[in-house]
Formats: structure tokens, C-alpha cells, sequence
């Protein structure tokens, strides 16, 4: 298997801060968050374990409703790191389900998504950071962000390769189901 490869059996995600006023502030608020859900819809599509952060939400608030809405059971692991794998509780969550691939999501791309990435990487996950579901407050900043993770060894990519690598192939009922989703 290559480190391009995506596939239900080995693959999570993690959804880095995106946090009520976190998010008010990001340049493309409403994507970000369309194309989590996108995520989340798979994730629950093919059984695939997901790890919610949230950074010092006494400060940043919750998660925004629109994801809390589509995950299975919101139990955000909470967090003052900007890396996640500085977080015991996290690193646990990640070592106990078979995961060797991270889809990683959220803000913003160049401190927690960019720290949590290179992170990963260094404990040998094979990352893919859909480049339409993570942002920072300037555009700048972004793809200062999607750079240093690629130069990392992350695979940058798009949500809708993300779900068609994971479905594999037509016709199926997931397929129909992602469908209607992504049109």
C-alpha cells in the first residue's frame, strides 16, 4: 500500500478546532464545515472512527452546530496543545483502532492542522488534508500551511477524492448515498 492510498479498513479522521469563534473568523467558513460534514457522512457510510478536538473552548467555543449535528456522539477531546499528539487522551484514541491513515480537517492550516500533521507523520500515519475542509484567517496563511505539509510528507488533496478513493467504485448503495450528498 501506498501512501496515497486511501481505504475503509485502515483510514480515520480528525477534526482539528472548529470551534464556534474559530470559525466565525475563517475565510471559508461555509466550506470548511460543508465539506467536514461530507466527511462525517462517509466516516458513518464506511464505520470510520473519528477524533474531534477542541482548543481551549472556555476561550473558542464549542464545536459550530452544523458539525456537532452530524457526528455520532460529540465527545470532543479538549486540549491548550496546538499539536494534537501532545495530548495523552488523543494519542490513546489514535493507537486503539488500527488506523494507519489520517484524513485530517480543520483549522487552522498553519498551527493545529500543520502541528497535529507533522506530528502524525513522525509517528508513521500516512496523512491526506483535503485542501477544501482546512483554513486559516488569511489566505496567506493557508498555504503557508498546506506547503509546510506537503514539504512534511502529507498528501494534499480535495474532500471529493478523498470519498471517491474510499468508495472505489459505482453502483454500490454507499456510492448512492455519497451521491446525493456531494451534488
Amino acid at each position: 500500500m501506498t501512501v496515497l492510498t486511501l481505504n475503509e479498513e485502515h483510514t480515520g479522521i480528525v477534526i482539528v478546532d472548529v470551534q464556534t469563534k474559530l470559525m466565525a473568523v475563517m475565510r471559508h467558513r461555509e466550506r470548511v464545515i460543508d465539506n467536514i460534514i461530507k466527511l462525517l457522512r462517509l466516516s458513518k457510510l464506511f464505520t470510520l472512527p473519528v477524533i474531534l478536538t477542541e482548543q481551549y473552548p472556555k476561550m473558542l467555543g464549542s464545536t459550530v452546530k452544523e458539525v456537532k449535528e452530524n457526528l455520532l456522539s460529540y465527545d470532543p477531546i479538549q486540549k491548550m496543545a496546538f499539536d494534537c499528539c501532545q495530548v495523552e487522551y488523543f494519542k490513546n484514541c489514535l493507537e486503539s483502532g488500527g488506523v494507519t491513515t489520517i484524513i485530517l480537517a480543520g483549522v487552522e492550516s498553519h498551527i493545529c492542522v500543520f502541528q497535529t500533521c507533522v506530528s502524525l507523520l513522525e509517528r508513521g500515519f500516512n496523512v491526506h488534508v483535503p485542501q477544501d475542509a482546512v483554513d486559516s484567517r488569511t489566505e496567506e496563511n493557508w498555504r503557508v500551511g498546506l506547503e509546510l505539509m506537503k514539504k512534511a510528507g502529507a498528501v494534499i488533496t480535495s474532500t471529493e477524492t478523498i470519498i471517491f478513493q474510499i468508495l472505489k467504485i459505482a453502483g454500490t448503495k454507499e456510492f448512492k448515498e455519497m451521491l446525493k450528498i456531494i451534488k
